[in-house]
């Protein structure tokens, strides 16, 4: 038994499913999914991510947050949480940084929301020494002030895609031809929560819906309004997403989403327009290009501080760490950065209100 013959046996008893359904099953089936059943990182997996590349990154991000509880008074008890934290090394990277301003990892309560038991596993190995705890869902964490980060968290939560016909739209859904899964489009219907996309698309454009982005936000806004803190979202995509953004990666290079579930990882842009939206009633930042935040915060002179201990293949390492972070052609611009924060409160460190 597979992955592919549960989805397809599934379609055939109760017909196509959505693209949201899909990608949860690809991701999270307890036995199969792509998260649950291996680590998909580094070199060795399918993608690296920034706190992979680079010390500096993690750095960076717990100086940012720790700014940020000094600037909002140092509560005394706080939550310092991350969500999908992959291996725990950009949260091991930004405990060690912030380990310098006095009182702010006393007052932290780590907590982790994490899904895959594999990545747990190697979580409590990166953080072996702190008190760590581990949720499956944001809204297990306390009513007290939130400090968090999501670097590449929303891009991987469910999409469903959208294609307009005249007023209306057709969702496009997984189904089966011939034991081979393919795309098809449902009935046209009326999509309420698309009401605002009719302005800016024409009959068959493509837009997606990430509706547990619209439910996680609004879940982290809410204790940040309430109690204090601030929240990094670090992803790729744009203000407003158009088009078809949903991509598998497998072995570092672009693959058929359809092809072998569960063994590849799935991903869609980040409309930062619906997060910003959800964030009500915090304030929000300007979305900041990558490359710009991590220079704000001082990249270039910690990579200076590196570079004077370093030499040969090491300091090549190191410097190209620092351009693969911050260019325009890497992932400077490619990924972006935008911040929560309270009414009445700074924003967040190399970020504009």
């Amino acid at each position: 038994m597979s992955l592919h013959h549960l989805i397809t046996d599934r379609i055939r008893a109760s017909g196509p499913i959505s693209i949201a359904e899909y990608m949860t099953e690809c991701l999270l089936h307890p036995q199969y999914g792509y998260y649950t059943t291996r680590d998909p990182l580094g070199r060795a997996g399918d993608f690296i991510t920034a706190p992979e590349i680079s010390q500096m990154f993690g750095e960076l991000i717990g100086l940012a947050l720790a700014q940020c509880w000094i600037d909002q008074g140092r509560p005394p008890a706080i939550t310092l949480a991350e969500l999908g934290p992959g291996r725990g090394t950009l949260m091991a990277d930004a405990l060690r940084a912030a380990a310098s301003v006095p009182g702010f990892t006393k007052a932290a309560h780590i907590v982790l929301i994490e899904a895959s038991p594999t990545l747990r596993s190697l979580q409590q190995q990166a953080l072996a020494g702190h008190d760590v705890t581990w949720t499956d869902s944001i809204s297990d964490l306390p009513e007290q002030p939130l400090f968090l980060i999501a670097n590449e968290f929303f891009d991987a939560l469910p999409i469903r895609q959208f294609i307009r016909d005249e007023n209306l739209w057709r969702e496009r859904r997984v189904g089966v031809q011939d034991g081979t899964l393919g795309f098809g489009l449902g009935t046209p219907m009326p999509q309420p929560g698309l009401a605002h996309r009719l302005a800016d698309t024409a009959d068959g454009d493509l837009v997606e819906h990430c509706a547990p982005l619209t439910a996680i936000t609004e879940s982290i806004a809410a204790r940040i309004a309430a109690h204090g803190g601030a929240a990094l979202i670090i992803d790729y995509g744009d203000w407003r997403t158009l088009g078809d953004t949903l991509q598998a990666i497998r072995d570092h290079a672009p693959v058929d989403p359809l092809i072998d579930p569960g063994q590849c990882d799935l991903t869609a842009h980040v409309d930062f327009e619906a997060l910003a939206l959800a964030a009500t009633p915090c304030q929000y930042t300007r979305l900041t290009p990558q490359g710009m935040f991590l220079e704000r915060l001082g990249i270039t002179n910690r990579a200076q501080t590196l570079a004077k201990s370093l030499s040969g293949p090491h300091l090549d390492e190191m410097v190209a760490a620092h351009r693969r972070l911050t260019h325009p052609e890497e992932m400077g611009n490619l990924f972006k950065v935008i911040g929560l924060y309270p009414a009445q409160a700074a924003p967040p460190p190399g970020l504009n209100p």
